[in-house]
């Protein structure tokens, strides 16, 4: 089985960009499982009929399906040498699942505390015509557009509460469970994002 990595964290962590900068570490494709599973449904694979199915009852795909897709996607030439799964797994289940399919080496959990993740979504406006995101305090938009930025409906405290919450209950554990088999690396993810890039890149070269 291929050797890859497993990156996760809370909500508005920074993921995304720490992401980028390991693949270009490491030559590992990223796997988004919301990226895979358009792909599929777009493709019409019967995996992805199958997650159709439950996407179009508005129900969550299982993880039965889930897993099927991952193994297709590494069957992919690109993933000879392992992947970066991004955001998954959510949960210990998930998890164990992922083991019976893929080596997992290493895995990089961003960790930021609570009231800084609010603070860093809340404040996020967003400009409507050119999509450009800013925030009040990090990134303030120049004076002239900051009349016509927007919040997005879902960045209100009590929705990111509400999915820190879940976060906590669901995903947060698998912490405790790489750790237990030597797997974790905590990354310090309240800083700048070169000083988390930093951490990111001492953290690949440890493993490399």
């Amino acid at each position: 089985m291929t050797e890859s990595i497993v990156l996760f964290g809370p909500p508005g962590a920074g993921k995304g960009t720490q992401a980028g900068r390991i693949v270009e570490l490491t030559g590992k494709p990223q796997i988004s499982t919301g990226d895979m599973l358009r792909a599929a449904v777009k493709a019409g694979s019967p995996m992805g009929l199958a997650a159709k199915e439950y996407m179009d009852a508005g129900l969550l795909v299982s993880d039965e399906v889930i897993i099927g897709l991952i193994e297709e996607r590494l069957q992919n030439d690109d993933a000879g040498q392992g992947v970066l799964f991004d955001g998954f797994p959510r949960t210990i289940p998930q998890a164990e699942s992922l083991e019976e399919i893929a080596t997992v080496s290493s895995v990089i959990s961003i960790e930021v505390p609570d009231d800084a993740i609010v603070d860093r979504i809340v404040g996020r406006r967003m400009d409507p015509e050119t999509g450009e995101i800013y925030h009040v305090s990090f990134k303030p938009a120049p004076t002239e557009i900051q009349d016509r930025l927007v919040q997005r409906p879902d960045d209100t405290e009590e929705t990111v509460r509400a999915r820190l919450g879940a976060y906590h209950t669901q995903t947060a554990p698998l912490a405790d469970w790489y750790s237990e088999r030597g797997l974790l690396i905590r990354i310090d993810g309240d800083a700048s994002i070169e000083q988390v890039g930093a951490s990111v890149e001492e953290a690949i070269a440890s493993i490399s």
